[in-house]
């Protein structure tokens, strides 16, 4: 298995062409410093239901959205540097995926590194993408420390949660009131040994509101 810059596990991208997964996902095979991630094996999503809507933060190329596409029928993905691929990806897919160019945050502007590039965006909330999608009800979020800028209200219709968490130096420090929150209102494991090992990564948190819906 090949790891990506980021350490993140995917496929060797040697060349440009093509590929197709073992689960029959096409992506486009991007250059060996866009850091593009194609498999999401750290992320639990089976449980997705057809009238679900999944807000995909950090979508990259698009190895959780389009999947998470084959189960639910609202699906928006959200990606600040590698939109262009991950809009050939979804198309050459099947569709089902409304993407928008932005990054999580708090409404400013900000300078976005990934790969070997770098790019000004305009940051969105939690509560601003959920808005634009119709709603929130499964979060994957992957966003290299901006998870942080969360609100823990903004997560008050979310039943499920599948997200990345970063400690410094990635990002800023662990926002506790989003911790406490979310230790109070949902069932949920952080695995502390993800798929890679990256300097500041925590782990993977996976949580199902108490109660469910």
């Amino acid at each position: 298995m090949y790891r990506n810059h980021a350490g993140k596990p995917g496929i060797d991208p040697g060349n440009t062409s093509l590929f197709t997964t073992p689960d029959g996902v096409t992506f486009r095979r991007m250059p060996h410093g866009a850091d593009a991630v194609y498999v999401v094996g750290e992320y639990r999503f089976d449980d997705i239901r057809p009238d679900e809507i999944v807000l995909d933060i950090g979508a990259n190329v698009g190895a959780f959205c389009i999947r998470a596409a084959r189960r639910s029928r609202h699906v928006l993905a959200v990606e600040p540097i590698l939109t262009e691929a991950l809009r050939e990806n979804v198309a050459r897919n099947g569709g089902g995926v409304d993407v928008v160019d932005g990054a999580l945050g708090t409404g400013e502007r900000v300078r976005i590194a990934w790969g070997e590039r770098t790019l000004a965006v305009t940051t969105c909330t939690l509560e601003e993408f959920a808005a634009a999608a119709g709603g929130c009800d499964f979060l994957k979020c992957d966003c290299e420390g901006a998870e942080w800028f969360i609100r823990p209200q903004h997560l008050d219709g979310v039943r499920r949660i599948e997200m990345e968490l970063h400690m410094p130096p990635i990002g800023g420090p662990v926002n506790r009131r989003l911790l406490d929150y979310i230790g109070e209102h949902y069932d949920f494991e952080i695995e502390r040994t993800p798929g890679y090992d990256v300097k500041g990564v925590i782990g993977v948190l996976h949580a199902i509101r108490k109660g469910g819906r």
